[in-house]
């Protein structure tokens, strides 16, 4: 998984609250068993006007052209923009792996569902939560200003919109770690290999019979 540390990226609004994970990523696009291939599904039923289904090619498709991601202005956005509880529904792993594979790597929103959040961190996307002032400012700014680009600093926690506003967010440092250093939870363990193999070695020395 690609470290995140800094990410400057075009800004695209979703200007709704309670987007769940079926809009996200519908559910029959999560019969494949792959973790791949999932980003061009990504808000499907939104983006096109006819049925998706896995394996269906863009070239077979009708889209909406009044829906964001279809309007040319907002085309290699990387950072979404949207409201209250983005994410809610089910806790399918398949809406971050979505959103990472379109292209997303920071989501900016009032506030997240629980799992959803947890699940972007382990999936290299940072979820940023900002106060509902801060995002009433951005939405009006993205739609007045094609173009409108976000700074993220992880590090630092701060996002610095074109006009030099800084605004602050707040992340828990377990998660921050994953992200800053490019791991999931099974290769934050893995850090700890050499240590693991040293008990389990001293552990079958002292209990052979195990």
């Amino acid at each position: 998984m690609e470290p995140l540390v800094c990410h400057t990226g075009l800004v695209v609004p979703i200007d709704r609250d309670n987007v769940d994970t079926d809009a996200i990523v519908p559910k029959q696009f999560m019969k494949s068993i792959a973790r791949t291939g999932f980003g061009p599904y990504l808000f499907d039923e939104w983006r096109y006007r006819d049925p998706g289904y896995y394996g269906k090619s863009d070239e077979e498709r009708t889209p909406r052209p009044d829906f964001v991601l279809n309007m040319p202005r907002y085309e290699g956005a990387s950072v979404l923009l949207t409201r209250r509880n983005f994410g809610c529904g089910s806790s399918r792993e398949h809406a971050p792996w979505a959103l990472h594979q379109y292209g997303f790597r920071v989501l900016v929103a009032e506030s997240f569902a629980d799992i959803f959040f947890n699940n972007c961190c382990k999936n290299g996307i940072l979820p940023v939560r900002l106060e509902t002032a801060a995002i009433n400012q951005l939405m009006n700014e993205v739609e007045a200003t094609p173009g409108y680009r976000l700074r993220v600093d992880l590090n630092e926690q701060t996002v610095l919109t074109p006009g030099g506003e800084q605004l602050t967010f707040e992340i828990a440092p377990a998660l921050k770690t994953l992200l800053l250093e490019g791991l999931d939870e099974t290769g934050a363990t893995l850090e700890f290999a050499d240590a693991i193999r040293a008990f389990e070695a001293a552990h079958l020395e002292r209990s052979p019979w195990l």
